[in-house]
């Protein structure tokens, strides 16, 4: 390699200095003309005196909590729209007191139920100050806790919790130290705080259905087994058969966890029995598409051989083949309602009793069940 001398070396680099500055010069990268141009983060002291106003009459527009001579919110307007100011909701909500945000935890992220919940909760935030957080439960006991307990952390301003298995001796601890709404689960010991369907009635007239269609051997595909819906959907289930003159079979009665997979294998685990039955009530839709899976590989066809219903009413219900029959819960409409609760609850500290917590659920009559009459 050929030797380099010093000054000969300065000069390369000298001249590799210039071709940079060009280039710069060129894309508008000139760091120091940049900052020059770097926008001035603009603060209530630059509103105040574009509008000719004091910096407290700017607070107290900023808040919307005084009432302000119309002329004057009018000029510190127009200053915050011609300065592009841009509220810092976080510092104020913590100079209040609060982080305005909203702790979410849902269960099972992309499950269609759940996410329509998400959907209304979101959309009853929509227009207030308030932002969600959201965690994934993963119908896990101790991933909740944790999950709850990491949105303590963050210093959210209160709770929704939907659906999941945690304990209500937990959920009370919780309780006690942020405002908390219940939605889509039954807890004993917060009925005040929970919003769900009433799942033994609407188990109770789903299976009257199947009955009334001439079904008298229904097996049923039941959520997890300690789990409120799953009790109640399922004693609903056997009152149905009672009131008829049916006796319940355990034998027609396999635990799921609300998953498809659980429903195919809960219909794989019935078809092995050697039980007698001719229509399948499946605790959600999610284990109804599972079961549906199961039959068809069997070549059992729905409702020709074996009728089928659900519960929730999922967006893909519809379009199953056939497309299914069951029991619609309201579910936007539940998430509208715990966004709109949670938010009663923090504007006034009186307001601990939550209104018409139970929603109606409905039967929606699709082509999954035959009537053998």
């Amino acid at each position: 390699m050929k030797p380099v001398s010093i000054a000969a070396f300065t000069e390369e680099m000298q001249v590799f200095g210039r071709k940079i500055k060009h280039l710069c010069s060129l894309y508008s990268l000139d760091f120091r003309h940049n900052n020059r141009r770097m926008k001035k983060k603009i603060t209530i002291q630059d509103i105040a005196a574009t509008a000719n106003v004091s910096k407290s009459t700017v607070s107290r527009v900023l808040n919307g909590n005084t009432p302000v001579a119309e002329s004057k919110k009018k000029a510190v307007l127009e200053a915050i729209e011609q300065l592009d100011f841009q509220p810092n909701i976080f510092a104020r909500g913590l100079a209040g007191g609060r982080s305005m945000t909203i702790g979410i935890m849902t269960q099972n992220i992309g499950s269609a139920f759940y996410d329509r919940i998400m959907n209304g909760i979101t959309s009853g935030f929509s227009g207030s100050e308030y932002t969600p957080i959201i965690v994934d439960g993963q119908w896990t006991s101790e991933l909740e806790e944790n999950a709850i307990q990491t949105l303590l952390g963050r210093q959210v301003d209160g709770l929704i919790l939907v659906g999941g298995t945690t304990s209500s001796v937990f959920l009370k601890q919780v309780q006690q130290k942020k405002p908390l709404v219940i939605c889509a689960r039954e807890v004993p010991d917060l009925m005040d705080y929970c919003i769900y369907v009433d799942n033994f009635q609407g188990a109770y007239e789903v299976t009257k259905y199947l009955i009334k269609a001439g079904h008298t051997e229904i097996a049923h595909i039941s959520g997890i087994k300690a789990h409120e819906d799953s009790i109640k959907r399922c004693d609903g289930y056997k009152q149905a058969l009672i009131d008829n003159g049916i006796e319940p079979n355990d034998n027609l009665i396999v635990e799921g966890s609300f998953s498809g997979q659980s429903g195919l294998l809960a219909m794989e685990s019935l078809l092995m029995r050697g039980v007698s039955f001719s229509a399948v009530f499946a605790c959600n839709d999610e284990m109804a598409q599972g079961a549906r899976l199961a039959l068809h590989r069997r070549n059992i066809r729905v409702p020709e051989d074996m009728s089928l219903v659900g519960f929730d009413d999922s967006p893909g219900s519809p379009y199953m083949t056939p497309p299914l029959t069951t029991m619609r819960q309201p579910a936007v409409e539940m998430g509208q309602k715990a966004a709109l609760e949670i938010m009663n609850i923090l504007a006034d500290s009186d307001y601990n009793t939550l209104e018409n917590t139970v929603v109606g659920s409905e039967l929606v009559i699709r082509e999954s069940v035959l009537n053998i009459r």
